[in-house]
């Protein structure tokens, strides 16, 4: 049994009709649909927890969108909201613009395209790893704390981090040993998704995946953050 586990949940579907490429834009909140995947989320952690789940601690990003996600999920925990900057969008040069695709074609932005290894136009994938990475220990060191007085090897210390497509997907990549640069159309990464890292010690030792709004995400909007 692992000895901690921390969930990285990405946020639910935003209110975003021009198709905006939103980043770490402040005020872009869930929409109608993305309110009830939050919901249905908070009811799959929910009922975890009343299945004998130890789910102690819970962080999101600091951007609206994932705050928004967060609160049903306290509410049915019943913990706070801990702000995580860490585990904040990833910086993008096309941040604000709506028909990125299309902008491609201008010889203009050509240079941000140079690198798409690193990215050129945007915060290199590894140090969306490093600092995504720091949360995640973060937040199993505080779940273990919290979970000190459960001596049950079968109720493992757990703990939830709300925040966004890409650097949880990448650092879903450096903890299954891939490469890190990809193709953005193909990141199993979808919204109000669960990745679950499962640590013994400090080592991680299992990656797991979940979608629990599945049901919801047909014709849901998915603008990739980077």
């Amino acid at each position: 049994m692992p000895q901690a586990t921390v969930h990285l949940v990405r946020h639910g579907e935003v209110h975003n009709p021009e198709g905006v490429l939103y980043g770490r834009l402040p005020e872009f909140h869930l929409s109608e649909l993305g309110r009830r995947m939050a919901e249905q989320m908070a009811g799959y952690f929910g009922e975890r927890q009343n299945d004998g789940a130890n789910l102690v601690y819970l962080a999101a990003s600091p951007l609206t969108r994932a705050q928004e996600t967060a609160e049903p999920l306290a509410a049915a925990l019943n913990l706070d909201i801990h702000t995580e900057e860490r585990i904040i969008e990833a910086e993008n040069r096309f941040e604000g613009m709506s028909g990125v695709k299309s902008r491609l074609r201008q010889p203009r932005y050509w240079p941000l395209l140079v690198n798409p290894l690193r990215p050129s136009w945007g915060e290199p994938y590894a140090a969306q790893v490093t600092r995504v990475m720091e949360a995640v220990q973060h937040a199993r060191a505080a779940a273990i704390t919290l979970a000190a007085g459960n001596t049950d090897p079968e109720r493992p210390a757990e703990a939830v981090l709300v925040g966004h497509q890409l650097p949880i997907w990448v650092t879903r990549l450096a903890a299954e040993r891939r490469r890190l640069w990809h193709d953005p159309r193909q990141r199993e990464c979808a919204l109000t998704s669960v990745t679950s890292l499962d640590f013994s010690d400090d080592a991680l030792v299992r990656v797991r995946y979940t979608e629990p709004c599945a049901d919801l995400l047909p014709g849901a909007a998915n603008v990739p953050g980077a």
